[in-house]
């Protein structure tokens, strides 16, 4: 008889020492590769010491096409509970070199399992995602088991935050969880997402495609927005989460976490935001420039920074209080909202309500960006998402024009009638149904076809008479006009004056947000 087995505990311990061993040669191409095994990427991730396994011996109970000589502990996916900066958190991590990382059955139970604990615990779920999707040989349970987990996605979202890292290839149904998670983050040159992989491409459509064009780091954050972050390395894509974490709730019953008010920072050139915006108003300007001299430190981690940029998102401190920064981005597109802005907008928008962020908004838009791809691409519906997550909101709305406002951007950006609680606005501020010399031609067309020299003179009297902060400001429609170095007072005293603000809405299941 072996010792061991006489010995239960040392039984034990040499079974967990199997579970957790790796092939040296699959442990060296990984190391090639420059890509981690699933342990590994959790002993990064977590606090030192913290990771408690789930399910460890878990194993599949497929009997086909000689799956019972392929068998390993946890069945290809590593589940449990750890801590990130001491607050508890629920993870998993698929093991790619077991059959691909392909989800079977058990695979699913463990997934769930941690997903419905975390759920009734109220902690954050983490994936680190590496699937070639559902596991062919398991069939239907397969099929079934990645439904559980869409399910309980579903049922978790805007209760629990999830985030999702792809940190290799992700095909078929590995996509559609993180899909549905809050953020997603990719490792460049190393994670892929695509419902069907480059060869299936060639033979259903004939077109040559690589990994990396199909569906690669920079189309997600670039182009299909689908995910919201971008690391060089997994090193680096685990950072992210940790820091992403560090500003949001454990659920949505709790408030983001702060940080002590002692140790806020204000930045020290926040009075350059006196002289910050260019006299000609149609000069563009880093709108980041004026988030980095407000905020605590001048630090802002920015959401979604490669897609639709003409538009920013993102979270910073005020005094220690975590808010979600939205604004318009003059530098691109001239700030100007389309349907990525909009959609963009509107889902982080409704996450930072689920999860009581304060928002603040900063408004420079000349309105809705014009053209016939726009118009197509349907942009009054995709608009409109933006402006339903904005009336839909119930957390502390702060708004500062800053510049242009113009046409329905204006009610749309966090206006006092979509439920702006705080607007500011800016002594730089224009407020007007449309741009000023566009105005004036439709205004004063008789008068300027006589004499185009009048043109300066008229659209001056316009801006003044009509578009400037002030007219605003007597109907309410602006609480104050600012100088802008004091706008971090203002946000500061709004913010703590609506800390325990109620809003009541008419009983109903959900809303029908214009999808």
């Amino acid at each position: 008889m072996d010792p061991k087995e006489a010995d239960p505990i040392a039984l034990l311990k040499s079974k967990r020492e199997a579970a957790k061993k790796a092939d040296q040669s699959v442990k060296e191409k990984r190391q090639n590769q420059g890509q981690l095994l699933a342990r590994e990427r959790i002993e990064k991730l977590v606090d030192a010491g913290s990771f408690f396994e789930l399910d460890r011996f878990a194993l599949h109970r497929c009997h086909q096409f000689d799956m019972q000589k392929r068998l390993a502990d946890g069945d290809g996916v590593i589940t449990g509970q750890a801590k990130i900066d001491g607050r508890p958190i629920y993870l998993f991590a698929h093991d790619g070199t077991f059959l691909g990382g392909a989800l079977g059955e058990v695979f699913a139970k463990k997934v769930c399992k941690i997903m419905d604990l975390a759920l009734q615990a109220g902690c954050p779920v983490i994936g680190l995602n590496e699937s070639g999707g559902a596991r062919i040989q398991e069939g239907v349970n397969s099929l079934a088991g990645y439904a559980d987990i869409f399910y309980r996605n579903v049922n978790s979202s805007g209760v629990i935050p999830q985030i999702s890292v792809i940190m290799g290839a992700c095909a078929g149904g590995a996509v559609y969880s993180p899909a549905v998670t809050d953020f997603t983050i990719m490792v460049a040159q190393q994670s892929y997402m695509f419902i069907t992989g480059p060869d299936v491409v060639r033979t259903v459509t004939g077109e040559e495609i690589s990994f990396e064009e199909l569906g690669g780091a920079h189309i997600h954050n670039e182009k299909s927005g689908v995910a919201q972050l971008s690391a060089a390395s997994e090193e680096e894509a685990l950072k992210l989460v940790r820091k992403l974490l560090s500003y949001l709730p454990s659920n949505n019953l709790e408030k983001p976490p702060a940080t002590p008010a002692h140790l806020a920072r204000v930045p020290k050139n926040i009075t350059e935001l006196d002289n910050f915006i260019p006299v000609d108003p149609v000069k563009p300007y880093d709108m980041h420039g004026v988030i980095e001299r407000i905020f605590d430190s001048g630090e802002f981690f920015e959401i979604a920074p490669s897609f639709a940029a003409n538009l920013i998102c993102g979270f910073a401190r005020l005094e220690g209080q975590v808010v979600a920064v939205i604004a318009n981005q003059p530098l691109v597109l001239a700030g100007t909202l389309d349907i990525n802005a909009s959609i963009k907008g509107a889902r982080f928008l409704r996450f930072c309500d689920a999860f009581n962020i304060p928002v603040v908004t900063f408004v420079d838009v000349p309105g809705y960006l014009p053209g016939k791809q726009q118009e197509h691409g349907g942009i009054i519906r995709h608009g409109a998402k933006l402006l339903y997550a904005y009336c839909e909101a119930t957390v502390p709305k702060l708004t500062v024009i800053v510049r242009k406002a113009y046409g329905g951007a204006f009610d749309v950006m966090g206006s006092k009638n979509v439920g702006g609680d705080f607007n500011f606005a800016w002594p730089t501020a224009e407020i007007a149904v449309m741009g000023v010399e566009g105005a004036v031609n439709l205004l004063y067309k008789k008068e300027l076809k006589e004499n185009q020299s009048r043109l300066k003179e008229i659209a001056s009297q316009y801006r003044s008479g009509i578009a400037n902060p002030y007219v605003a400001a007597q109907s309410g429609y602006i609480d104050d006009v600012i100088v802008p170095s004091e706008t971090r007072h203002a946000l500061l005293s709004a913010l703590l004056a609506q800390t325990n603000k109620r809003l009541t809405r008419a009983p109903r299941k959900h809303g029908n947000i214009p999808l």
